[in-house]
């Protein structure tokens, strides 16, 4: 990312990155599933034939326990006819309509579909069971304007297994901090245009990273459950909370919305002509190997406030869009943490060790979602660095165009545009290679996939490898990665790299329309 503000810093202010979105999912754990949802109904007594009847007790005691919180806080309770109507939009309406600045603006109430549990005959057993699936239940939403997040709201499915759903916006959160600091700022929707300190702001942002979460919603869902409370007479255990999906966004701010105009068009086309699959796999923090059998796509499309690139890995994406004019957003979203790992202690043949297992989506691996988030922003702006650069091809390729001495040894010139150097450039700056680095072998295959075979010939073709990586290595291109076999590329290497490459494939065309003006 540095490498991108180094290339643009008369265009930009700086940077700020962090949280966008979060919706958080709080699940019975112990109900969620059929076991645990039959073992409920044993210890309280009720049979399968009486299974609608005493859920239905459960959720209308939740739903006149929402209904007496916002008689006693003098707020309105209104029904939502469609799901698909936007229910922040009515809270936003009512919130300016009556004034309220802080505390609970009203509580929603509409009908949507949800996992839950039904009772169905089994013909061959001749007996009732009870099973899992998808329904349509009443769901309770609590919006109020909080004095840390802003705008938030609560959704309460009010029939078993009563899942909660909190969505917070990070953006408002670092609003209120700045304002608290004193720091001025300009903010368009949820993105930030101007900060007049973006250092302290981002201090300050890395905060809400270490936030305790556990007990702050487990505090949240309390006010507006009847049966988290201990004086109830049907008391549920706690909640396990999971950051069910997360954006993390990296914004460049530049200094006027002509800046961003003038080289945005050309981010977006190196993106969609350059960045392949490989690359796209690399951004996200995914390794290429034969066991990948996901999808990996990339779609460029309109929207209201502009053009948006978004690239997608399975269930994960990355994209990249303009906002409020002046702002160049990157943002990652993590929908299935299963596709990475976290290093944490965990239990093997009977003892404890440190071990890279799954990442979870529960809140205990959230510094770890940000790692990889900030890591995946990080690497699509490095390889955005290369667009923009003024200064003449000449000027990058010429110096590599000459021979050079190291030590006693005298390395030759190189030749950039050439098939052999340009061949040699591509298979290093592959996305498979990017991540953690090239190898004698990873070339070799590539480069001399027919040679395998020969042992002879494999040792042959390893050695003019060697002496490839020595001559990239002199002219500083690539360098070694201490105590290992492993080469990755300088920044100057991806700048004299990408430009001969650029250079190989531009229109012969292109370059005489431009001589000509």
């Amino acid at each position: 990312m540095e490498r991108f503000l180094a290339r643009h810093k008369d265009r930009t202010a700086g940077s700020i990155s962090g949280f966008d979105r979060m919706r958080f999912t709080g699940t019975l754990r112990w109900m969620a599933h059929v076991d645990g949802m039959g073992k409920f109904l044993n210890s309280q007594g009720v049979l399968l034939k009486n299974f609608g009847a005493y859920i239905e007790t459960i959720s209308e005691r939740i739903k006149q326990y929402a209904y007496r919180i916002a008689e006693a806080k003098g707020r309105p309770v209104q029904y939502v006819a469609s799901s698909s109507e936007s229910k922040e939009d009515i809270a936003i309406k009512i919130a300016e309509r009556d004034g309220i600045k802080q505390g609970l603006v009203c509580v929603l109430s509409c009908v949507e579909p949800c996992q839950s549990f039904d009772i169905k005959k089994n013909k061959k057993k001749k007996q009732l069971e009870l099973v899992g699936r998808w329904r349509k239940c009443l769901h309770l939403y609590f919006y109020w304007l909080d004095r840390d997040y802003g705008l938030m709201h609560l959704r309460l499915q009010t029939w078993a297994p009563f899942t909660i759903q909190v969505c917070i916006n990070g953006r408002e959160w670092l609003a209120r901090q700045l304002d608290r600091e004193g720091i001025g700022y300009e903010k368009h929707d949820n993105c930030f245009t101007r900060i007049d300190d973006l250092e302290r702001a981002q201090q300050l942002f890395a905060v809400l990273d270490q936030q305790g979460w556990a007990g702050w919603l487990e505090k949240l869902a309390a006010h507006i459950h009847p049966f988290l409370r201990g004086k109830s007479d049907l008391h549920f255990k706690p909640y396990y909370w999971s950051l069910g999906q997360s954006e993390y966004a990296t914004d460049i701010l530049f200094r006027d919305a002509a800046s961003l105009k003038e080289i945005y068009p050309a981010l977006l086309q190196h993106a969609i002509h350059h960045f392949h699959c490989k690359d796209v796999l690399r951004f996200l923090g995914r390794r290429i190997n034969g066991r990948f059998e996901g999808e990996v796509r990339s779609h460029m499309g309109s929207r209201v406030e502009g053009v948006r690139i978004k690239h997608w890995v399975e269930e994960n994406s990355i994209k990249m869009y303009d906002k409020a004019g002046s702002v160049l957003r990157i943002e990652t979203t993590i929908n299935n943490t299963a596709r990475y790992k976290v290093r944490r202690r965990v239990t093997r043949h009977g003892q404890k060790k440190m071990a890279w297992v799954k990442m979870r989506k529960g809140v205990v691996d959230i510094r770890r979602r940000v790692e990889v988030c900030r890591g995946a922003n990080a690497r699509y702006l490095d390889a955005l660095a290369v667009v923009g650069d003024s200064t003449p091809s000449h000027r990058v390729l010429d110096p590599v165009s000459q021979p050079v001495i190291t030590g006693k040894r005298r390395f030759r010139a190189l030749q950039p545009i050439s098939p052999a150097d340009s061949h040699l450039f591509q298979q290093i700056l592959a996305g498979e290679n990017l991540l953690q680095g090239v190898r004698n072998r990873d070339l070799r295959r590539a480069l001399y996939p027919e040679e395998e075979s020969d042992p002879g010939k494999r040792r042959r073709a390893s050695a003019r490898i060697t002496r490839s990586f020595q001559l990239l290595s002199s002219h500083r291109l690539i360098y070694r990665v201490p105590k290992t076999n492993y080469y990755r590329t300088t920044k100057k290497g991806h700048t004299v790299m990408t430009t001969a490459l650029q250079f190989r494939i531009t229109d012969a065309t292109l370059l005489a329309a431009r001589k000509t003006v």
